[in-house]
């Protein structure tokens, strides 16, 4: 008889999400700090694990963008574990009291936030996510059901290992945190549709993924998105302010969502400061893709498809364009947006306070980097996404956004006339 995997795994998240819905914040947070521990003291085995993924992804050609997605080093181990324990010092979300107010009938009525239940979490070549997922779920009083990609597989399954163990230990459930182990797509298909085992479904990857989950799901999904990010230089901005984010936001971490995939110049600063701009970008090794008149002004770049402006790269290449206006910039992010991050680098505040009202998007920068849209650098601790839909939860998602809320009545006899 073959094993489903998702139901077995699914009723006992269920019943560990049972128990952890009314786990103390004190016990909650224990497991946190064991788990932080955990990390550390199991670093070695974690990156032994790391290493045959790392080996598995050159055999099979894994892509470069994704490497850097996927290594773990004792420096990332250390960030990681960092970041569970800074959630440990947040406040804990479940039991929080939204509003409320007394009715003239008597009626005391409040609403308070509380988990969501079973999380799925459908992810690529990210083992930080493991972590991530794993400690905002459990201190937002949730069950975490993790399918992570096939190139990240000894990882997973050695971070799960160590955290699970931890947070027996803890006292809580060994099923707080599960992975499913088997890594064809049939598995993630099956999670789905997992009506009535997960209360919600959150993807984090590329454009595939998360457009195949949001296609063929039926349990409520949360989409986090593609980040097709722009940075704007006005005509008013300051020279080497615009040169130090336009260089950062695309190069400090190039494949990542917050990265920028465009930079945009008004044509009354492009002959000034263009060519600096994309010198410096060129000698950190990006391939400068842009309009006409981008490449009449930096012969080294290559004329820009179509098809680059609404792309995300996750690599270092960007695409340039000269524009005429703000409202003309404005227009293109519209056009091309995936309503992640966009920035835009100006003195002038009329222009700021324009941009910030007419672009649509989960964050949007005035004068600053676009790479700090990350649950962490938002004070989160660690992040379990970055939702661009407008529903239930946009932007970082951090404790808040793992939870839902019911409406709590106390009466003495109210009857309905």
């Amino acid at each position: 008889m073959k094993v489903n995997e998702i139901q077995i795994k699914g009723e006992k998240a269920r019943s560990a999400a049972t128990i952890l819905a009314t786990a103390t914040t004190s016990i909650k947070n224990k497991a946190l700090h064991r788990m932080a521990s955990a990390l550390r003291q199991h670093k070695n085995e974690i990156i032994a694990a790391n290493a045959l993924d790392l080996e598995a992804g050159k055999r099979d050609g894994l892509k470069e963008s994704l490497f850097d997605r996927l290594l773990l080093t004792e420096d990332r181990i250390e960030a990681i574990a960092a970041a569970v324990e800074q959630i440990i010092t947040l406040q804990d979300p479940v039991g929080v009291i939204l509003n409320g107010q007394t009715r003239p009938n008597g009626l005391q009525i409040s609403k308070v936030q509380v988990p969501l239940g079973v999380i799925g979490i459908i992810y690529e070549a990210r083992p930080n996510v493991t972590v991530d997922a794993a400690a905002l779920c459990l201190k937002a009083g949730n069950a975490a059901l993790l399918r992570g990609g096939k190139s990240a597989f000894h990882s997973n399954m050695k971070l799960v290992e160590v955290l699970a163990k931890a947070v027996e230990e803890s006292g809580l459930p060994v099923h707080s945190i599960q992975l499913v182990e088997n890594t064809d797509r049939a598995l993630a298909e099956e999670m789905m549709k997992a009506n009535g085992l997960i209360d919600v479904l959150i993807p984090r990857g590329g454009a595939a993924l998360i457009q195949s989950v949001v296609k063929n799901a039926t349990v409520p999904v949360i989409e986090t998105g593609v980040g097709n990010c722009h940075v704007y230089i006005d005509e008013t901005a300051d020279g080497n302010m615009a040169q130090d984010i336009a260089v950062n936001a695309k190069t400090q971490r190039p494949g990542v969502c917050n990265a920028i995939e465009s930079l945009l110049v008004h044509e009354a600063r492009a002959e000034s400061l263009l060519p600096e701009i994309l010198e410096s970008m060129v000698k950190k090794g990006v391939e400068i893709r842009g309009c006409e008149k981008t490449c009449a002004l930096f012969p080294k770049a290559k004329m820009a498809q179509e098809s680059d402006w609404g792309e995300e790269f996750l690599s270092l290449i960007l695409a340039v364009k000269i524009v005429p206006s703000l409202e003309a910039a404005i227009d293109h992010i519209r056009t091309y947006s995936s309503k992640h991050t966009e920035a835009i680098v100006t003195q002038n505040v009329t222009s700021a306070e324009k941009f910030l009202a007419e672009i649509d998007a989960a964050a949007v920068y005035v004068n600053a980097s676009t790479r700090f849209t990350d649950g962490f650098e938002f004070g989160f601790g660690a992040e379990i996404g970055i939702s661009t839909q407008k529903l239930h939860a946009r932007g970082p998602m951090g404790l808040q956004a793992l939870t839902s809320s019911k409406y709590i009545v106390r009466g003495n006899g109210q009857i309905r006339s």
